[in-house]
């Protein structure tokens, strides 16, 4: 049923983040966390009261190198002026005046307030009665998920030789390996996952940004015969006449442009410096600027594959939006540890292959708030001035 929202204009009334910590041995497993490295993951769960009782919106961010903390407290100092007193179901005005802000925002990134998007969508959906996908415009009930292997796991042949095969018999629809040894390390590499799963199964690899282009063109022409689905990343996003020698040069699609913001996108297409774009509601300014990253992409005849965000509730609004466009082939699911505090396990690849969008009100999960509680580090609430 819809929450029956109240003949005046519903407001935010305020904001709390807590910060939810794991260890760092979560990520690293049988292997040491190497010196410098942050002891744990602090993951921002934002919520944003409304003054309907009972009403609420959930987000989260991103945190593996030690900015969680950081950018839950950029919510409060940053934007709590631009959502507090406005009504959460007029999202795009929230997110232009986002936009507009930005402008001035020189050492943040738009990453946070696309976040703070997708609380809006879970609140507007909430009111309405109905999942965010069907907000949108639902294509489809569920999506293939790809799993891809952390590249902590995956140091030597045999390594990945063991990840893919299990990753295989799990039911995933398609495996990415993680690799940037470079080309004399990753081609047996890669060789030996093709030698696994058989011709006709989904690879990827992604190379993190850290080739030189005489290193990717090896690498290229290998993932040729290999008959790999994509090639990401393989120098920095914004080494645009790079990507657009290699994509010429090669035959697999080169999928990048998952660090590049909304409105920085076209121009890659327009330069035709890649074949397929990556986005994610965390990196392309929430679920409203990942649907205008769609539209962009559907007029110009791109495909556009979503990248996990990497926290629970983020994916969960991934999901929603790859059931509401027929552009990504999968989604991607990344290391367990990125599936905590929800019940269920909404997150959890089905038997089929695929996830499947949840169907209550808003972001359609249930919280588990005695998880949640056992594992919050600090609260933050309110303004800081």
């Amino acid at each position: 049923m819809p929450h029956q929202s109240p003949a005046k204009t519903m407001i935010i009334t305020e904001i709390t983040t807590r910060l939810i910590r794991q260890s760092s041995e979560r990520w690293y497993g049988a292997g040491k966390i190497p010196p410098g490295y942050p002891p744990y993951f602090d993951f921002p769960l934002t919520i944003l009261h409304t003054d309907q009782p009972g009403l609420e919106g959930y987000t989260m961010d991103y945190c593996p190198l030690g900015q969680g903390r950081a950018s839950a407290y950029a919510v409060h100092d940053i934007y709590y002026h631009d959502l507090v007193g406005k009504d959460p179901l007029n999202h795009e005005a929230i997110w232009q005046s986002f936009r507009q802000k930005q402008r001035h925002l020189y050492n943040f990134r738009e990453a946070i307030w696309g976040n703070l998007d997708v609380a809006l969508w879970d609140i507007k959906g909430k009111v309405a009665g109905l999942p965010v996908a069907k907000l949108l415009g639902q294509y489809r009930d569920k999506v293939p998920v790809y799993s891809t292997c952390p590249p902590q796991t995956i140091t030597t042949v045999d390594e990945v030789a063991e990840q893919v095969r299990l990753k295989k018999e799990h039911g995933f629809r398609g495996i990415k390996l993680q690799l940037s040894g470079g080309s004399a390390l990753d081609i047996p590499r890669l060789r030996v996952a093709r030698d696994i799963v058989g011709s006709d199964f989904p690879l990827m690899v992604d190379s993190s940004a850290v080739l030189s282009f005489e290193d990717a063109l090896k690498i290229g022409y290998e993932l040729d015969e290999l008959r790999y689905e994509w090639f990401e990343e393989p120098f920095p996003d914004a080494h645009i006449l790079q990507l657009k020698k290699l994509a010429e040069a090669i035959r697999t699609p080169v999928l990048a442009a998952e660090t590049v913001g909304l409105f920085e996108l076209p121009h890659y297409m327009a330069e035709g410096a890649i074949d397929i774009i990556r986005g994610d509601v965390h990196h392309k300014s929430g679920i409203t600027g990942i649907m205008k990253a769609f539209g962009m992409c559907e007029m110009m005849g791109f495909e556009l594959e979503i990248h996990t965000a990497a926290a629970p509730l983020l994916d969960i609004a991934n999901l929603h939006v790859g059931c509401a466009t027929r552009l990504s082939r999968f989604v991607e699911s990344h290391h367990p540890m990125f599936r905590f505090g929800l019940k269920n396990d909404p997150l959890e690849v089905g038997p089929d292959g695929y996830q499947h969008c949840p169907t209550g009100p808003g972001l359609g999960v249930e919280l588990d708030w005695n998880w949640l509680d056992n594992h919050t580090a600090e609260v933050i609430k309110g303004r800081s001035w």
